[in-house]
């Protein structure tokens, strides 16, 4: 599980007395903790204390299987006067803790603000209930009582990415051995390993289920009984905030362990997992092949590069999607050397990449029918006597020719390579790449909400509106036509940055002329690129995100392929 937290709707009818829910199936003892909802609506309609409309249920506003006079009873305040005691707001995610008695004791009722009740403020509530539940504890938490199927969801997931942990400390459950390889595989199964243990478990990083070092968190979700017949188990949230913490878990793990190697073995043993073609192609094989993109940025490490190429292919599927990450495991810039502030997160990378295999994890539990084909380049940037050097030429994937100016903006260049691979072999119908491209993006657009680049509206829209129904916000940027100038080489097909040679008045546009540099090697094809370098990695929690990676992408491209007419 990605929080190690069990989470178990009940569908609950009428209004049993509170403490039927304060003990686990059986009649033992169990919850300690019970998170009731509190709206910004209720709050401000809410009546003074001791006003007549307290009554006998004392105010508190109705909820899930709860008699909220219970509620009253237990706490020993009115609505109103808990309200206005704690100053609460209902803002979302807001906690404001209240001690409460029941027959089996006293337990701590929390009041949790969910805002307008919104998909996306529940996700934000459930983060923060999720921050509140100490290991080894269990939890009721009742949602409104007009809670739909999407609100249960997005509480659901935002729970157990809110407590999403990745610890390399002495005494947790440690990550795979470095020695640990894959590759080269053929196009149907691996022949290396299949199955080494993550930083989460041994059934690999963020992957549900039989993990013996979960910390015994659960929590007992009661949901308006429309929603269900009995107890069960989460479906949906539960498949897509396992494959954000595969993400996450991939790209907190530091690069002395995050090889190229590692990560293709990785993808091997996800792909054994969830019944994936994989196919990983080694450095004799790239050189071999063409792909001299991502051979030149990794021909400065003792780690050499790696090609991952991932395929989910259901029965009558119809459409054919690709989806392109970037995946250098650490990026010191090369003989363009990063300074070292600016370093210290470059095990983050790879995030694009990371939300690529993420995603591929996850299709056949959510029932995606579209053909789906992941690719992605796996590299180390970094300098030596054999790095690629500023004023290079290299030839990639299908023959362009690309004047190298700075080693530091390797990126595209991998990109590249798999961009034309993906349009002279695999045929797709829209391809999607996304990749921690440009610090351009981030100072544009902060550190929540990805650039979009999109080669036709209707993808772009597509796109855009899945991002907000995920939670992952996207904005789209232009590509004018005059900007192109800045890619003009005077010896190759293209320059891979701004040229200072050419003059060009709009080359400072950097994630611009970044996704335009890809566009060129798309033959023309539906197309779209997420520049994820502001959302991809976080400083601090904040609602369902966490320090670290943040798996951004993963969650909307899993919306965007399971929406009406896509997946």
């Amino acid at each position: 599980m990605p929080a190690d937290i069990d989470v178990t709707t009940v569908a609950a009818a009428g209004r049993p007395p509170l403490d039927d829910f304060l003990t686990v199936p059986g009649g033992t003892g169990g919850a300690t903790l019970l998170a009731v909802p509190i709206r910004r609506p209720q709050v401000r309609a809410a009546p003074g204390p001791g006003a007549a409309g307290d009554g006998d249920r004392g105010g508190w506003p109705a909820v899930t299987g709860v008699d909220t006079g219970a509620l009253a009873s237990a706490a020993g305040l009115s609505a109103a006067e808990a309200i206005s005691a704690y100053d609460v707001s209902g803002q979302a995610g807001e906690v404001t803790r209240v001690a409460a008695r029941t027959s089996d004791g006293v337990v701590r009722l929390i009041l949790l603000g969910v805002g307008d009740g919104s998909p996306a403020e529940l996700r934000r509530a459930g983060a923060a209930l999720a921050r509140q539940l100490e290991r080894g504890r269990q939890a009721v938490a009742v949602l409104p009582s007009d809670a739909a199927g999407d609100g249960t969801d997005a509480f659901t997931e935002g729970l157990l990415l809110g407590g999403y942990k990745f610890s390399m400390r002495a005494g947790t459950p440690g990550p795979a051995p470095s020695g640990a390889t894959a590759g080269p595989t053929g196009p149907t199964g691996p022949t290396g390993p299949t199955g080494p243990t993550g930083p989460t478990g041994p059934t690999g990083p963020g992957e549900p289920g039989g993990n013996p070092h979960s910390d015994g968190r659960s929590v007992r979700l009661l949901v308006p009984a429309r929603d269900g017949g009995g107890d069960r188990e989460p479906g949906r949230a539960t498949v897509i905030a396992a494959a954000v913490a595969l993400a996450r878990d991939l790209i907190n793990m530091p690069s002395d362990i995050k090889s190229p190697r590692w990560l293709a073995a990785r993808a091997v043993a996800a792909a054994g997992r969830h019944g994936l073609g994989v196919r990983v192609r080694d450095e004799a094989e790239l050189a071999r092949d063409g792909f001299g993109g991502i051979v030149a940025v990794g021909a400065g490490s003792v780690h050499p590069p790696r090609m991952i190429e991932l395929s989910y292919a259901p029965e009558g599927a119809g459409s054919h999607v690709v989806l392109v990450g970037k995946g250098i495991t650490f990026d010191s810039g090369g003989l363009s050397l990063k300074p070292n502030d600016g370093m210290r997160l470059m095990k983050t990378d790879m995030a694009g990449g990371a939300a690529v295999i993420a995603v591929m994890s996850a299709l056949a539990a959510l029932g995606v029918r579209a053909r789906v084909t992941g690719l992605v380049a796996a590299a180390e940037n970094m300098p030596s006597g054999s790095a690629m050097r500023p004023g290079d030429i290299i030839t990639t994937f299908g023959g362009r020719t690309v004047e190298v100016l700075n080693t530091d903006a390797e990126g595209r260049l991998v990109l590249a390579d798999l961009l034309a691979y993906a349009r002279a072999t695999l045929d797709p119908d829209v391809t999607v790449d996304l990749a921690t491209l440009t610090g351009a993006a981030r100072i544009a657009l902060g550190a929540s909400t990805g650039a979009l680049y999109a080669s036709e509206d209707a993808l772009a829209e597509a796109l855009a509106t899945a991002g907000t129904a995920a939670g992952e916000p996207l904005w789209r940027m232009p590509m004018p036509a005059d900007y192109a100038s800045a890619l003009t080489s005077a010896t190759a097909d293209l320059a891979h940055v701004r040229s200072v040679l050419n003059g060009a008045r709009n080359g400072q546009a950097g994630s611009i002329v970044a996704a335009m540099f890809l566009r060129e090697f798309t033959g023309g094809r539906r197309w779209a690129h997420l520049d994820i370098a502001g959302p991809a990695r976080a400083g601090g929690g904040d609602g369902e995100i966490t320090k670290g990676g943040t798996g951004f992408g993963t969650r909307l491209l899993l919306h965007w392929l399971t929406a009406p007419g896509e997946g």
